[in-house]
């Protein structure tokens, strides 16, 4: 159901003249007699609808004369939604998508180049995940709003009975913690063998990537050394546990799994905590996180970011409002409150503060600083919906040879993103 809030903005064009250096506040045209209204598309589950109310209201205050209309949008077949609003002359202002959707909604056309605003917007410490993703051949189009990794969510007790003091801090750190815990009867990690998202982390680690563009051409690259490399690591961690092989963390849900097993580790988002103690009362209190451990001790390991950016439409009937709009919600003030609110990340690496007294969402900010997003491609939503990748790990991980398994993998990779798949 839409969420509508009045909110009544001016209109004019999206140009340095009429914006303000003030946050989130339109330039006076002195046309207060032309009230307008601003269209904004946010998702469920991204705000609370207080928050939401408290933000339209803090814009208001800032631009009198102003309406805004909030419709919340569910994310099954918003691809297609979107793609048709952007084609229409009844464009949305502001749309918030997810960060790995920016690519095919810039092929599709409609979305704004914002890339002389990164500065003015605060762009100089933006998350790189949520950067990345939102740059289509050098040209910002989204702008970060939001975003949430995964890290290494613990049991405490179990970490205690080995004798572990402290979370592991390395790479070899953690292989050597997990086969501690791995004994009779306990689980030292429970890593299903198509956690491809993990997977991606520790090839990237290496220097490697699962798909990259040459010459306008996408091409799978699992089968060099640093991918292999990745996929090495990926197989000897999932050896200290009996996580499925054939499935991922959906089938059993690992989150289930965990609450009714002695399992030391799983992977996951922080709010998984919840979840899990509402299976398993009796772990309250008893479970922890620390960010995917690096190569290193001073960065934490490469981690998919996941979130959203917010795009305005080129067909957008108040661009200048829109504009205005999305630097209120992506600036400090706000992004704090929703970093507080609603346990993210923050869209800049200067606020990771913000969340020093949730230790589940400050490890994810910790380790959102090494984050990363999959191939910005706009293919890359149909390889995931038939993914040859969790294939390849399936492979490996039963024993096949990695450079053939890896080879096959990324030639049907290249497939898929060239549209011949």
């Amino acid at each position: 159901m839409p969420v509508r809030r009045p909110f009544r903005l001016l209109a004019s064009a999206l140009s340095a003249a009429l914006l303000l250096s003030g946050c989130g506040v339109l330039a006076d045209t002195g046309d207060r007699e032309q009230e307008r209204t601003l269209d904004v598309w946010l998702m469920r589950g991204s705000l609370s609808e207080e928050l939401t109310e408290a933000a339209v209201r803090d814009f208001e205050r800032r631009n009198p004369g102003v309406e805004v209309e909030v419709t919340v949008q569910d994310w099954p077949g918003i691809d297609r939604k979107v793609t048709a609003a952007l084609d229409s002359d009844d464009a949305p202002d502001v749309i918030e998508v997810g960060n790995t959707q920016v690519a095919q909604y810039v092929e599709a056309g409609g979305v704004s180049d914002l890339t002389i605003r990164v500065f003015d917007l605060g762009g100089d410490h933006w998350v790189p995940g949520l950067e990345e993703p939102g740059k289509i051949d050098g040209y910002q189009y989204g702008v970060p709003f939001y975003a949430a990794n995964r890290v290494v969510v613990y049991r405490k007790d179990l970490f205690e009975q080995a004798g572990i003091t402290k979370p592991p801090a390395t790479r070899e750190e953690w292989i050597e913690v997990t086969s501690r815990l791995n004994r009779s009867g306990r689980q030292g990690i429970y890593l299903p063998g198509q956690n491809w998202y993990v997977l991606a982390g520790f090839v990237w680690d290496e220097g490697g990537d699962l798909a990259v563009e040459r010459s306008g051409r996408w091409a799978g690259t699992l089968d060099t050394p640093e991918a292999l490399r990745g996929m090495e690591f990926y197989k000897e961690l999932q050896s200290h546990g009996r996580g499925p092989v054939d499935s991922d963390e959906s089938k059993p849900e690992q989150r289930e799994f965990f609450a009714g097993n002695e399992i030391a580790q799983i992977i996951d988002v922080p709010g998984a905590a919840e979840l899990i103690v509402e299976k398993n009362p009796a772990l309250a209190g008893k479970l922890g996180f620390f960010p995917i451990p690096g190569k290193d001790a001073k960065e934490p390991g490469a981690v998919f970011t996941g979130g959203s950016v917010l795009i305005i439409p080129e067909r957008a009937a108040e661009p200048a409002a829109a504009y205005s709009f999305v630097k209120l919600l992506t600036g400090e003030k706000w992004q704090r409150k929703l970093a507080r609110t609603m346990s993210v990340v923050p869209n800049s690496t200067e606020l990771a503060d913000a969340l020093k007294d949730d230790p589940g969402a400050a490890a994810m900010a910790e380790g959102a600083r090494n984050g990363r997003a999959t191939p910005n491609s706009p293919r890359w939503g149909r390889l995931e919906a038939d993914n040859p990748i969790k294939k390849y790990q399936t492979e490996v991980l039963r024993g096949a040879d990695p450079k053939t398994a890896a080879r096959e993998a990324s030639r049907r990779i290249t497939a898929i993103l060239s549209g011949r798949g």
